[in-house]
């Protein structure tokens, strides 16, 4: 049976939103614990948060990140770190602030992902999360990554790797007030 760790990066200031993003509610719900119950529902063995200090988080072993003003880059090394141990057969990457992204989205790129190979979501043919590969694939990830960056190049590097899963949801990430309060008009219920 094929053991995988949901990953949550959740460690961000929130600068342009004016807040931590992981402690935003809607629907009265923390896009924290959304994206920790999303994981869950997916069948996830295990999940992993990287957060600020002082953010507690229930359903997932939190990881805090001391210094995420290094950018992504760092909260990703710290969760894969993380995950590692014990050793999973992958990984599945989704940040804290994609609301839109659903257990059946998830759950269907995990059915997807091969040993080897790179599961990611699309969105109508647009990349999103999760970002399904094994450890070893994510160090390499890291390995190439800029301080602010994640799986992207080395998704170029390795595209041959790559497999496209069709997922429905909404794989927007909410950067500001103005997209919160855009999302919220356009979602009648949380995903």
């Amino acid at each position: 049976m094929t053991r995988v760790v949901g990953l949550v990066l959740a460690a961000g200031s929130g600068s342009r939103m004016g807040r931590p993003k992981a402690e935003v509610t809607l629907e009265g719900v923390r896009l924290l614990d959304r994206a920790v119950a999303v994981l869950s529902a997916a069948g996830c063995a295990d999940i992993v948060a990287v957060v600020r200090r002082d953010t507690s988080v229930g359903g997932a072993r939190a990881v805090v990140n001391d210094d995420p003003d290094r950018g992504m880059r760092s909260s990703l090394a710290l969760g894969i770190d993380a995950a590692s141990e014990p050793a999973p057969d992958a990984v599945a990457v989704i940040l804290v602030d994609t609301p839109g992204i659903t257990a059946d989205a998830v759950r269907a790129v995990l059915a997807a992902w091969r040993p080897g190979r790179i599961a990611v979501a699309t969105y109508d043919r647009r990349r999103g999360h999760p970002t399904v590969m094994a450890p070893d694939l994510w160090r390499r990830a890291l390995a190439l990554a800029g301080p602010d960056e994640g799986a992207r190049a080395l998704l170029r590097v390795e595209a041959d790797a790559v497999d496209e899963i069709a997922v429905d949801g909404d794989p927007t990430d909410l950067d500001t007030p103005d997209e919160l309060a855009t999302w919220v008009v356009g979602h009648d219920k949380p995903r």
